[in-house]
Parts: C-alpha cells; sequence; structure tokens
C-alpha cells in the first residue's frame, strides 16, 4: 500500500532571477508575502559556469545568514541550503526584501533562478 506524503500547508515559495551569477554578478530580490522564517534557500543555474558560485542570502540588506553554493557545471546545475535560524536571523516579517547576491563564479551573463521557501509562523 503506498503511504500519502504529508507536505506542510504552512509553506510558501517565492522565486526570484537574475539576469547573471558568474563574471558580473547582480542580485535578485523578492519581498516576503507572510511572516515566517527562511526554512530552505535554492539555486539553479541556466548556463555554464567554472568556478563555484556563492550566493549570499540576507534580509532587508542585513548581514548574510545563510550562504548557497552551487559547484561549477552546465546549465541545471543546482544547489541548496537549510540556514540555521540564529538568533533569529531567518526570519521574515511581511514585506521584508530577501536578496539572493552571487559571487565567485566565471562566465559570461550566465543567468539563475533563486527559490526561498518561508514556513509561516
Amino acid at each position: 500500500m503506498t503511504l500519502p506524503v504529508n507536505e506542510p500547508n504552512n509553506e510558501r515559495v517565492l522565486t526570484c532571477k537574475t539576469a547573471s551569477v558568474a563574471s558580473s554578478p547582480v542580485a535578485a530580490y523578492c519581498v516576503a508575502p507572510v511572516k515566517g522564517r527562511i526554512a530552505r534557500t535554492y539555486a539553479v543555474i541556466e548556463g555554464t559556469i567554472t568556478g563555484t558560485a556563492a550566493i549570499a542570502v540576507a534580509i532587508n540588506g542585513g548581514a548574510s545568514f545563510g550562504a548557497l553554493a552551487v559547484a561549477a557545471g552546465g546549465a541545471g546545475t543546482a544547489g541548496s541550503d537549510a540556514p540555521p535560524d540564529t538568533g533569529g536571523q531567518a526570519e521574515v516579517q511581511e514585506g521584508d526584501v530577501i536578496s539572493f547576491m552571487p559571487s565567485g563564479a566565471t562566465g559570461a551573463s550566465i543567468p539563475a533562478t533563486f527559490h526561498a521557501v518561508i514556513r509561516k509562523f
């Protein structure tokens, strides 16, 4: 008998995109639609990069609390992180801006998509 998959109904997934994650990195931003905690973050590269792409995740321009790492590879290469909620750093209020700032990789105008999963309070 197949068991059901229990998925939480208190999570929201945000998506944002950058035009370049490599040689000329451009930050991507999204707005938290609910109050909660960032439980997971993801990155998917849409082209070939060399070197590891390090993506700093921050809220409202504050200090980075999470770090995604995407190894060198072709389109579809991905990375994920489950940032710790040390001192409430991963907590967001409705309307907070979540930023994803890439660095470290090389390649010409390589786009990427970032995702943040917010678990509502």
